[in-house]
């Protein structure tokens, strides 16, 4: 008895001090789409997968660049700004280190493309829902009703629908997917900006659109990761260069979804606030403002002082899960 118990003591002790090695071989996932697609992958697979094309996002590109649109102008003299805005639901993205999310994207990515009139302008969306179910466009401001992409559900692999109607007002604005459930085309990611700017143009500034957005990847109606522009910290470990004496805009929307409020916080700097920037005139001049759901606004600011300083949301839980960034400022002096 006393040798069975030695033997088995020898035993257990090389066992936990010298696993077996081939067991740590990462462990390989195959999952099959509801069109037949397989996939293989190492990676977390969260919520349905739909196909294995993975999307690719570069948060850098989306903060400077605005869609002006084709460009002519009508008979009367009114300026025509024409879009093409293509609609997909079966796209994979990689929002965090091996965790890949079925994204449901407006031109290939999330958020869609920003896109920007002059008030007054004729704004003329071309939509094609390319997905596998029923989508539509819902621009927030002044449009009539058949406009409203609401009760006008444009149908699957290949639906087209044209929306039309004067820009304006003057301002920041949400455009989403308004099929029910609701919930779900946004918190999978059909949005994006649309910028109405006023026929006197503001003043010259470094501009950059942000969009807050959170994404539930095990479907509990909780967000697993804030962002801003959709990839948590990436502007932690990529800051934004500015230059000092610089004025700065910032497009702000907030389209997380599930959370009733968000908040925007900027260190060592105040900013003047401009909400939904429809008037010229700022409201408050601070360094938080606290936002629900598609709410928006324009931030104006400059430093003076080179350095890196934060920008993040003052929840604690947004900011620890990814919702957090940093501005580096350089001496223009020294730069130019």
């Amino acid at each position: 008895m006393l040798f069975v118990l030695i033997v088995t003591a020898i035993l257990t002790t090389f066992y936990f001090a010298y696993p077996n090695s081939s067991s740590a071989k990462t462990e390989e996932k195959t999952f099959l789409s509801h069109n037949g697609a397989v996939i293989t992958t190492t990676g977390d697979i969260l919520d349905p997968v739909y196909s294995a094309q993975t999307l690719k996002f570069d948060p850098d590109k989306y903060l400077r660049e605005f869609n002006y649109g084709r460009v002519s102008e009508l008979p009367n003299g009114t300026t025509l700004r024409e879009f093409t805005i293509i609609a997909n639901d079966d796209k994979i993205m990689e929002i965090s280190p091996g965790v890949f999310y079925n994204v449901w994207t407006f031109n290939g990515t999330v958020p869609g493309p920003t896109i920007r009139a002059t008030e007054g302008d004729l704004v003329r969306i071309h939509f094609i829902n390319n997905g596998t179910r029923s989508h539509t466009m819902h621009f927030h401001g002044i449009h009539p009703a058949e406009m409203d992409g609401v009760f006008e559900s444009v149908g699957a692999k290949g639906g087209k629908f044209t929306y039309e109607w004067i820009a304006g007002p003057v301002g920041v604005h949400p455009y989403h997917c308004h099929v029910m459930p609701l919930e779900e085309h946004i918190v999978h990611g059909l949005y994006g900006v649309y910028i109405v700017d006023p026929k006197q143009s503001r003043p010259p500034a470094d501009e950059m659109v942000m969009v807050l957005n959170g994404f539930d990847t095990d479907s509990d109606a909780e967000n697993n990761f804030y962002a801003v522009n959709t990839i948590p910290f990436y502007y932690q470990h990529h800051p934004i260069q500015i230059s000092t004496n610089q004025l700065i805009r910032v497009y702000v929307v907030n389209m997380v979804e599930f959370d009733p409020i968000n908040n925007f916080h900027l260190h060592g700097n105040l900013y003047h606030y401009y909400p939904t920037g429809t008037s010229t005139v700022p409201s408050t001049y601070t360094d938080m403002i606290t936002l629900s759901q598609t709410e928006r606004g324009i931030m104006e600011f400059n430093y003076s002082y080179p350095g890196k300083y934060l920008f993040h949301a003052h929840k604690v839980e947004f900011s620890e899960k990814g919702w957090t960034g940093l501005f580096l400022v350089k001496d223009k002096e020294k730069t130019s």
